[in-house]
């Protein structure tokens, strides 16, 4: 590699060196090849862009689905002196507008995207005067059909070409199968295939998949054997505080997240676990995307995830620093049939789809002939209860919309309140001697932030309300009103989903939805819920099965997970009954009752076993109701 690269690596980010992988996976993309990588949760991914973004002239632009991710990355990239802009789901359009002018004519060197954004023709035109050196796409999974988290606005991707024929795109992701692999590379246009692989292998995690019927007991005791940091995940919301209150009821510090929660709440909780003020978090799987903890010493799963790739993206969660970590399934018989009822109820049949979305224009009042671009608060429940609709079936609903090009439905996360003066420095003095009551408040904002005649800043209502000794609402009060006499734009924060329609309003009776799409989708599924039944049932190794399902066909036993244990652990145990035979047995023939009875290890089934094996065998012969040893052994 250039001493480029590594002084850029060192420079931003204080690291000595590469991981391995990065420094080929860096090198392809500076050559101008389309590149895949695919490493490992907790592989280091973004270095893979980032560096070789700062090397070259222009921006570089990040699609990525996780919001909360974007968010961070984007914070962390500002805090190391690097020029990052997002847009997505909830920001206004004169929000975008100017942040994509910024991109045009400033200094950016990251915009990150949503990928529904790339719906928008504004988006789509602005990124066509930019001078962009890389499409980086993180998640590329979500392009294929046939991947664990299909998601439709990805299909837009491959439109980025259009507009910059000769720009390399680097697509990256944790997990994907051979046929995935194939998929994202077509999906994207890839000229040839360029694939870098990091082995799945994960050498210091014991995986343990235990069928159990007391659940809550088992957790415990592993939990207070273990020690440390680790995650418990659950399918619902309601079980993530009923599990912990039992873990603290038995003494041990934990709380509960889910994405139904408030924002500031749910940071709260999550800077509370990453700092080990508690121990345990006890989540839906809304928590751990973008979270690099590296001493979480278990991952629990108390119910079978959907699929292999999501359980390996959860249980890689867990000893990141490289320690012996265990990531462990407790389940039942029922848990199957559980995850097979979930796959029925998942996929709503034509008229089911067509109601849901006659229901949801009605519910946003959207007029036929209307509603192409609107962009709304949306909260499945709220709409689910209403129309008194199954809510599972209604989320899938939702999907198949929008894969068929209807809406586009964002991810639940708290977006900040932001603010931008609308008048210039003289006028804004004008106001402040007019408006009294207005002037700490906007001097206080004017000490705080830079930029905010220029651009949207991020800011906190409560800090004010302590700065100004004045209530939160008061201050929220002066801010709308700065808004209402067009002084300033103020965006309030929101952590709901946003839901956005993309074409007009039509009759449900004539809505397109294609149903041969369904059906292969339904396939997929049925295909990974299989093989995270297979994983529970017909493992000889569990780390062996997570390699060959992800296309590693030469991995041996890992010798750490409970399979392994299991298996040496009898392997051990014949090795020592078969030496307390022939020591027996070289001491005189024995009749079954005393050979048996004279043996110390093992149960009496496991004894008589060992003998049969070794009868069959001819290692020890039986005449005459006694048992020898054959010499010739």
């Amino acid at each position: 590699m250039t001493l480029d690269s590594l002084s850029i690596l060192r420079q931003y980010w204080g690291f000595e060196s590469f991981r391995p992988l990065q420094e080929e996976i860096i090198q392809s993309v500076m050559s101008g090849k389309d590149t895949l990588a695919l490493l490992p949760t907790g592989g280091g991914k973004s270095i893979c862009f980032q560096v070789p973004a700062l090397m070259k002239e222009g921006i570089c632009i990040v699609v990525t689905p996780l919001i909360a991710l974007m968010k961070d990355q984007v914070e962390h990239l500002q805090k190391n002196g690097i020029q990052a802009v997002a847009i997505y789901s909830g920001m206004k359009k004169r929000e975008v507008d100017i942040t994509l002018d910024n991109c045009v004519y400033g200094q950016i060197k990251f915009l990150y995207l949503s990928p529904e954004r790339l719906y928008s023709d504004l988006v789509r035109e602005r990124i066509r005067y930019m001078k962009v050196n890389l499409f980086a796409v993180d998640e590329a999974h979500c392009i294929s059909q046939w991947g664990y988290d299909f998601r439709p606005p990805y299909l837009e991707l491959a439109r980025l070409r259009e507009l910059h024929p000769d720009v390399p795109f680097l697509a990256l992701t944790a997990t994907a199968t051979e046929r995935v692999i194939a998929d994202i590379q077509r999906k994207l246009g890839f000229p040839a295939s360029n694939v870098f692989v990091k082995s799945f292998l994960r050498d210091n995690l014991a995986y343990m998949a235990i069928e159990e019927e007391d659940k809550m007991g088992r957790m415990v005791r592993i939990i207070h054997k273990l020690g440390g940091s680790g995650i418990v995940y659950v399918r619902n919301r309601r079980e993530t505080l009923e599990i912990a209150r039992i873990l603290i009821n038995n003494g041990i510090s934990s709380d509960y997240y889910h994405a139904g929660l408030p924002g500031p709440e749910r940071d709260q909780k999550q800077d509370a676990w990453m700092n080990n003020n508690i121990r345990v978090i006890v989540a839906t799987n809304a928590f751990g995307m973008g979270i690099d903890k590296p001493d979480v010493r278990f991952v629990i799963h108390l119910d079978l995830p959907d699929s292999l790739e999501a359980y390996y993206q959860e249980a890689g969660r867990a000893g990141r620093d490289g320690k012996k970590a265990y990531p462990v399934i407790l389940y039942q018989k029922n848990d199957e049939q559980k995850l097979l009822d979930t796959l029925q109820v998942s996929f709503p049949d034509i008229p089911f789809i067509q109601q849901s979305y006659h229901y949801l224009c009605n519910h946003f009042q959207i007029p036929y002939g209307a509603g192409a671009g609107i962009t709304v608060d949306f909260d499945v429940v709220t709409f689910a209860k209403k129309y008194q609709l199954p809510l599972v079936p209604v989320m899938n609903a939702l999907k198949f919309l929008e894969r068929d090009g209807w809406l586009t439905l964002s991810e639940a996360v708290t977006i900040p309140s932001r603010f931008k003066f609308e008048i210039d420095h003289t006028e804004l003095y004008k106001v402040q001697v007019q408006y009294a009551k207005y002037d700490k408040l906007i001097k206080a904002i004017l000490r705080t932030y830079g930029g905010v005649f220029e651009n949207y800043i991020l800011i906190n209502e409560y800090e004010f309300a302590n700065k100004l000794g004045i209530p939160y609402a008061k201050v929220v009060e002066l801010l709308k009103s700065l808004e209402g006499l067009e002084i300033a734009s103020y965006l309030p924060s929101t952590d709901a989903p946003q839901l956005t329609f993309l074409q007009n309003r039509v009759d449900y009776k004539h809505l397109h939805i294609d149903h041969v799409f369904i059906r292969e989708r339904h396939q997929v599924k049925e295909d990974q819920v299989n093989g995270m039944i297979g994983y529970i049932e017909k493992s000889h190794c569990r780390s062996q099965s997570l390699l060959l399902y992800f296309g590693e066909k030469n991995a041996g036993f890992c010798q750490v997970c409970d399979l392994c244990l299991i298996r040496n652990h009898q392997e051990n145990q014949r090795a020592k009954i078969k030496q307390e035979v022939k020591v027996s047995l070289l001491a005189g023939p024995k009749n079954l009752h005393d050979l048996v009875g004279g043996l110390t290890v093992g149960s009496e089934k496991r004894r008589i076993e060992i003998i049969r094996e070794l009868l069959d065998a001819e290692v020890i012969r039986l005449e005459a109701n006694l048992y020898s040893w054959n010499t010739l052994f």
